[in-house]
């Protein structure tokens, strides 16, 4: 049986440019998103030199242009891919490069583009890059006019379909970077840190950098590490000097005394400056984020994070951004996780490709333990067009690209190698997963020593090839929660992390009665949906679920009590586009999310808050707008509290209090117009109350902005929440007034929703339903310090207006 080590690491995540010092940077990494020019649909002789794209669309990037289709049950990408266009489009950019920057090593980064990019610049093929999820460069330097204009030109085809089981988005929808650098300095992804000794007394940080020059002669150069707390003061530094001739690998050594640890509610990092001197000049420097932390997984104890046993609270998220599609966008992301850490999360899953960059940086400063996954497939096809096209030519490439990208991001946690591949099965001398697992193992333990390897599989039992294989250190289960009890009797001394859970569907707002009666959606996961609701909803009291799934709460008690299951990740945090399970169209986008789509909670947010945070919580549903007479079931979520008590309309209905492992407390109410209160008692004193009022006819609009003030980048986001009130001020549950929007002032509108997976609104307009009583607007800011007004209008609602400040961004 192979022991895996405990984990002791130091991460540092890939060079950026800046000093902590006010002193020029010989390295130059330039925002290259702005300003680009765009054309869908095939051009022919578009990569030439001659470029007539005077009539191209202009635009910044990142950007998705399916996302600015219309929805349609034709689309070859399916609603399992969101109903919406693929397609193939160009991209263009001229820019100039100084006469100065002749002789240096100028290349461009790609963070990703979907799908099957083909990059050219003046004229000169770059290369082609299949895999949508991945990171990579091209250096452009021998092909540049100096002084002059250049061009450059992206092919990206999407037009494939389906080729992804979800929606994917298409076009260069991650960042795009220009980096100059001298012709000696340190590679791409070429600093590698790890500390195999961490105590509370010290940390041994190993740092490892590969060095690249052209220079023909062989030189010597300085390499000089220091490493900075927040404070900005010197923790530890380290210089030494090598002969360098094209290429070589340095190792060096600093030792950082009473450390302060990384953790999920200390994400503490330090910084990493490291430079390059060649007689006293400093050529090359990078400064790198830098968390210092010791992990294991244990049989018995689970996760164990420096010394201290964790559960690992997680969700899964695909890459959508909700109504801004795959486009990334930082501040979207960040109140994504902001929502999940006030839930309770502290895990992600990135399922099922590599994220963006930015992503994996927000988790680092945020304190989010990331399974990072490579793929959804490996030579077995999941759809007609997918990976499995690439995985012979590709595969080894990708998943090194991704290994040396993130393994210095102290999120980084787990590599995932596969989810629910399909070499899972084999009859006979069909081995193939076996053979496939173990050469991915050995890529990734080529490369990064210090984390544990796991698989996504869905099935469980022995025959497993891809458990049997002895490749991966931790065993991954996708669903399968009552087996988690006898895990040890089926895989004795072995390791657990529950790759996915859940799969419970919830639609906001939407309450199917008895509340106690299960809903199984479908019955089984090769057989259509027979039953349903005519306006293909899912019940919101947590009782529907996919049939190879289970409830929210009966995953959790299963969890919770069960400390060899060292973390899950419930599919999914957030409701994305596609796979709209259990229905086919008109839905288009899924139900298994905690969140929805427009990032509004479902009820079940707060029973997760109930039971991962140490706040009180008091949480009663659904809304008190019911027939008269009819029998309505009130639940509770509550923390922190002995006790719950009902009122209706003053009258007390009783005390409850959670029995056994129960996390919910229930009422069965016959239905009477005015209002329901819960009060939450510990010792008799009142820790919360919630009131709930039977709301009137719809009479006016409510703005609630995320944020008031914004930064002037031109990438910042506001989002402001509508809500549809009575005249009273009560939320009207079942509203659905068109909403109007316009803006004043330097912003535009980029989004608009409502989180209704049946909508077939563009998200993209000028105009958007509330559904169930909320919708969505969301506001990129310009570039000028300013304030400026959203107006949102309504008819028989009236118009209601608020404003944002665009601040100077800060300049460091």
């Amino acid at each position: 049986m192979k022991i895996f080590p405990i984990f002791k690491l130091v991460l540092l995540v890939s060079c950026v440019t800046g000093s902590l010092f006010a002193q020029q940077n010989p390295r130059v990494i330039s925002d290259f998103n702005a300003d680009w020019r765009f054309i869908l649909g095939n051009q022919t002789g578009a990569s030439a030199k001659v470029y007539a794209d005077k009539n191209w669309r202009s635009l910044n990037l990142p950007h998705d242009w399916s996302i600015e289709g219309k929805f349609s049950k034709d689309h070859p990408a399916t609603v399992g891919g969101g109903a919406l266009p693929g397609g193939t489009g160009w991209y263009r950019k001229t820019f100039t490069i100084p006469a100065t920057a002749k002789g240096k090593y100028i290349a461009i980064d790609f963070d990703g583009v979907y799908r099957n990019s083909e990059v050219w610049i003046n004229g000169h093929f770059l290369g082609k890059r299949p895999n949508g999820y991945i990171a990579f460069r091209y250096e452009l330097s021998p092909y540049l006019v100096y002084g002059g204009k250049n061009t450059i030109a992206v092919k990206v085809d999407n037009s494939k379909q389906p080729n992804s089981r979800w929606y994917s988005g298409s076009g260069i929808y991650r960042d795009v970077k220009l980096i100059t650098l001298n012709k000696t300095h340190v590679d791409q992804w070429g600093t590698f840190v790890t500390t195999p000794v961490v105590t509370a007394e010290q940390a041994q940080v190993k740092v490892q950098i590969k060095l690249s020059s052209s220079v023909k002669t062989t030189q010597q150069v300085t390499v000089k590490t220091q490493l900075f707390d927040q404070d900005k003061k010197l923790a530890g530094s380290s210089s030494k000097i090598i002969a360098l001739n094209l290429n070589a690998t340095l190792n060096d050594e600093i030792n950082v005394k009473q450390p302060n640890l990384w953790s999920d509610v200390n994400p503490y990092l330090y910084t990493v400056q490291t430079q390059l001197l060649v007689k006293g000049i400093v050529v090359d420097q990078c400064t790198s984020s830098l968390g210092i932390r010791s992990f294991s997984f244990d049989a018995d104890k689970g996760f164990v994070l420096n010394g201290k046993e964790l559960k690992i609270r997680g969700v899964c998220n695909h890459h959508d951004l909700g109504a801004l599609g795959a486009a990334f966008n930082v501040r979207a992301a960040e109140r994504q996780l902001e929502m999940l850490k006030v839930m309770g999360c502290n895990g992600i899953r990135t399922s099922h490709n590599p994220p963006a960059s930015a992503l994996l940086d927000l988790c680092d400063k945020m304190g989010f333990i990331v399974m990072d996954e490579a793929f959804d497939l490996w030579a077995k096809k999941k759809n007609d067009f997918d990976y499995h096209l690439d995985w012979a030519k590709w595969h080894k490439k990708d998943l090194e690209d991704q290994i040396l990208r993130d393994r210095n991001h102290a999120s980084v946690f787990i590599w995932s190698i596969g989810n629910e591949i399909q070499e899972q099965w084999g009859t006979g001398a069909d081995t193939a997963g076996r053979v496939i697992a173990r050469a991915l193992a050995g890529i990734v333990r080529k490369l990064d020593m210090t984390r544990p390897i796991t698989t996504a599989n869905n099935d469980v039992a022995l025959y497993n090839n891809l458990i049997q294989s002895g490749a991966t250190d931790i065993i991954g289960y996708n669903y399968n929660h009552d087996k988690w009890k006898d895990f040890h009797k089926t895989y004795p001394g072995k390791k657990l992390i529950a790759t996915e859970t859940t799969s419970a569907l919830q639609t906001r707002g939407h309450y199917d009665m008895p509340s106690d009666s299960a809903r199984i959606w479908p019955t089984a996961w090769d057989k259509p949906l027979l039953t349903g609701n005519a306006d293909f909803s899912c019940s919101a009291y947590d009782n529907c679920y996919a049939p190879w799934g289970s409830s929210h709460e009966q995953t959790l008690k299963a969890f919770e009590n069960d400390p060899v299951v060292s973390g899950m990740f419930v599919w999914t945090g957030f409701d994305y586009l596609g796979e709209p399970t259990p229905y086919v169209w008109p839905a288009r986008s899924s139900y298994f999310g905690i969140i929805d789509i427009a990032g509004f909670p479902k009820d079940v947010y707060y029973l997760y808050q109930s039971v991962w945070t140490n706040k009180p919580v008091l949480h009663i549903f659904p809304h008190w707008n019911w027939k008269a007479g009819q029998t309505v079931d009130v639940w509770a979520y509550y923390s922190q509290a002995d006790e719950v008590e009902l009122y209706l309309s003053g009258k007390s209905l009783g005390k409850k209090t959670k029995q056994g492992r129960d996390m919910k407390v229930t009422w069965r109410v016959k239905y009477e117009a005015g209002e329901i209160k819960a009060v939450s008692r510990k010792n008799g004193a009142t820790v919360l109350e919630q009131v709930i009022h039977t709301a009137g006819k719809a009479a006016k609009l409510m703005l609630v902005a995320d944020r008031s003030k914004i930064s002037a980048d031109g990438k910042d986001l506001s989002f402001i929440t509508v809500k549809v009130l009575d005249k009273e001020g009560n939320l009207v549950p079942d509203a659905d007034q068109l909403i109007h929007f316009k803006i004043e002032g330097d912003a535009t509108l980029e989004g608009v929703d409502n989180g209704s997976p049946i909508s077939h609104e563009s998200f993209k307009g000028k105009q958007h339903k509330a559904f169930n009583g909320l919708a969505l607007a969301i506001v990129k800011a310009g570039k000028t310090a300013s304030t400026i007004k959203l107006i949102a209008t309504s008819e028989g609602l009236g118009r209601e207006s608020i404003t944002i400040d665009l601040e100077s961004p800060n300049l460091k």
